[in-house]
């Protein structure tokens, strides 16, 4: 049986206690990771800085270069600034160091002063080590692995990583440096135990072909992972991107500007403990065995520890109820995740996910981007805030579309057929980050914390459950709506608190646009406003239901 978990809505006096900054860079090859929080106290990533001139070069001076050839099991080489012990090559020294050839069995160490750059150019490499990293960054101010044009070089362990020193070593790059990707030639990683790249600091990519397979997880930074650009093929154990720092809050942000993704992950395909930002980039993501592997009850039948095919009543639990410890140990499966918040403002995403396609435990932007999402969860889930300002979403199967404590849609093109509810504020039935099960669903039930505003947009709902689902106030000020409830006992508009249409084109296959959840005695029967009178729900300009002032702007900050 597949336990679906999900994680309590954040504290907003534990956001308001993360104080982030942002971080700048030299011009030349200085750069660290920047996070700074809106108005709100959400983290968000702030780019400035990530990349440093030399990152995003990805050149080198192949006539200063020194060269280091491999010859099968040792290496050759004469400068003073390398050792060679058998297979083990260390360079000592800061420089750039030009690598090929086959090293059949050994290891480049990098093992030079704390304030020395190192730029290892892999220019037709293969080297494998049986247990340990092929790549190990010792001791440098940073280290940058080069991928010479038109290269092909290939990085190996062998399945086992024994202990060379009192560091955990367990990656095929493995870094207790900042680390750079870069150039335009092509690397494959093959780590038939552990991960693809590792460092405990930052991790930059900046051009190149990337096919990894890993055990574990893809590519791993530490502190951050910042990615301008590249050809992502990652098929993982775990994770395919992850940022994680479990010491400092204000550190495990990731954030993507371009390239193109295709990731098969078994944990989550892109994920953060920080805060997420992705500006760009084409991403083909696979999480779990996909969203076929789920089956889904509509919502009025729901057991959130027993999912049945669509409309069927659920099956006699065979499995008593998950403990505490069995969620902790649940495998998380989703597409983008973010431990904090999530910003979009460009790319074209295709994901088919076992668990939620987005999902934050803060806030979500998005600006703009194309969505195909397929999820065995939601589609689309933020323990916080939901922002759409513009974007195209084609959501053909999940248990609920969009949900958040709140959702403020201002334009954009939505095609979602559901499970549950298409779009809801405030939890639905599947125990969705807001505390719990179905029985403790109706502490939300009009709930001034818990809104949905639609101010524009094109929407075609088909949903098991209601179409659009608020536990507070429901207010559309413009867009055309056009919502089928399939489910018995649901509706297609559902509000607890009071509905306002202020100027939306709403169609309803059961005339809920005139009583928003009262047609057959649902949880809603909001109050329905005429643009008069106490019932009258504020317009965008005049507060909460329209927009919290400032939000969209400042979560770009």
């Amino acid at each position: 049986m597949r336990i679906f978990v999900r994680k309590t809505v954040l504290s907003l006096t534990l956001c308001l206690m993360v104080l982030l900054s942002g971080c700048g860079a030299s011009a030349d090859d200085e750069a660290s990771p920047g996070e700074s929080t809106d108005t709100a106290g959400t983290a968000v990533v702030d780019p400035d800085g990530l990349f440093s001139d030399r990152d995003l070069a990805g050149t080198y001076d192949e006539s200063t270069a020194v060269s280091i050839e491999l010859n099968g099991e040792t290496a050759s080489c004469s400068s003073d600034a390398v050792t060679v012990d058998g297979g083990r090559v260390t360079i000592t020294d800061a420089g750039t160091f030009l690598l090929s050839g086959t090293l059949t069995e050994g290891q480049i160490v990098v093992n030079a002063g704390d304030t020395d750059k190192v730029q290892l150019v892999l220019a037709g490499a293969d080297i494998t080590s049986a247990a340990s990293a092929a790549i190990y960054a010792l001791e440098a101010d940073k280290v940058f692995v080069t991928l010479a044009e038109g290269t092909e070089n290939t990085l190996t362990n062998g399945g086992t990583y024994e202990a060379i020193d009192d560091n955990n070593i367990d990656a095929v790059i493995f870094a207790k440096t900042d680390l750079t990707l870069n150039g335009s030639g092509s690397l494959t990683i093959q780590a038939q135990a552990g991960h693809g790249v590792v460092s405990k600091d930052d991790l930059v990519v900046a051009g190149g072909n990337y096919t990894i397979t890993a055990a574990s997880t893809g590519l791993t930074g530490k502190d951050s992972l910042s990615i301008s650009d590249g050809s992502f093929a990652i098929t993982s154990g775990k994770d395919g991107l992850h940022a994680e720092n479990a010491d400092d809050a204000a550190l495990g942000c990731l954030y993507i500007a371009g390239g193109s993704y295709t990731i098969r992950a078994q944990g989550d395909a892109v994920s953060a403990s920080g805060a997420l930002r992705v500006d760009g980039g084409t991403f083909d993501l696979t999480t779990g065995e996909g969203s076929a592997s789920v089956t889904m009850d509509t919502g009025e039948s729901f057991d959130p520890g027993q999912r049945g095919a669509p409309g069927q009543a659920p099956a006699t639990p065979e499995e008593p109820a998950q403990t505490e410890e069995a969620e902790t140990d649940s495998v998380s499966e989703k597409g983008l995740k973010a431990d904090d918040s999530i910003t979009v403002n460009g790319g074209s995403f295709t994901a088919d996910t076992a668990d939620d396609s987005i999902h934050a435990n803060g806030d979500i932007l998005i600006t703009a981007g194309t969505f195909t999402l397929r999820s065995g969860d939601d589609a689309l889930h933020s323990d916080g805030a939901v922002t759409i300002q513009n974007g195209t979403f084609d959501i053909p199967y999940c248990y609920e579309g969009i949900e958040g404590l709140t959702v403020t849609i201002d334009g954009g093109d939505f095609t979602i057929t559901s499970q549950d509810d298409g779009i809801n504020a405030a939890g639905g039935a599947d125990s969705s980050g807001f505390g719990g099960g179905r029985p403790q669903q109706d502490q939300f039930s009009a709930s001034s914390d818990s809104w949905i505003v639609i101010n524009s947009g094109t929407f075609t709902i088909v949903s098991q459950g209601d179409c659009i689902d608020s536990n507070g106030a429901l207010t559309i000020n413009g867009g055309t709506l056009d919502l089928t409830c399939n489910g018995n006992g649901d509706t297609a508009l559902d509000a607890d608190g009071t509905y306002t249409n202020n100027g939306g084109d709403v169609t309803t296959n059961d005339g809920s646009e005139e009583n928003p959840g009262a047609m057959t005695g649902g949880r809603g029967g909001g109050q329905m406003g005429d643009g008069h009178g106490p019932s009258e729900m504020p317009r965008q300009e005049d507060g909460p239901q329209g927009r919290i002032p400032g939000e969209a702007e400042t979560a770009l900050s």
